[in-house]
């Protein structure tokens, strides 16, 4: 399986900064859930989640109002 381009990535997401700091959390988690089984994994975390995202199986949820600075 093939990383999904930049550009399908960022239809998902509404900047590359939103889009690392999401991938970089799912990851994270889909590496703690691998740990106590200890088999390896054939995809890397990273790759699983930039999947997730393109494909839309992982949805954002941003909070309502302004951010603050």
């Amino acid at each position: 399986m093939e990383q999904p381009s930049l550009d399908i990535l960022m239809t998902k997401m509404s900047s590359k900064y939103e889009l690392v700091v999401v991938a970089a959390k799912r990851a994270r988690i889909l590496n703690e859930i691998s740990r106590p089984g200890g088999e390896p994994r054939a995809l890397k975390p990273v790759t699983v989640a930039l999947e997730e995202i393109a494909t839309g199986k992982l949805k954002v949820e941003r909070p309502k109002g302004k951010a603050t600075k």
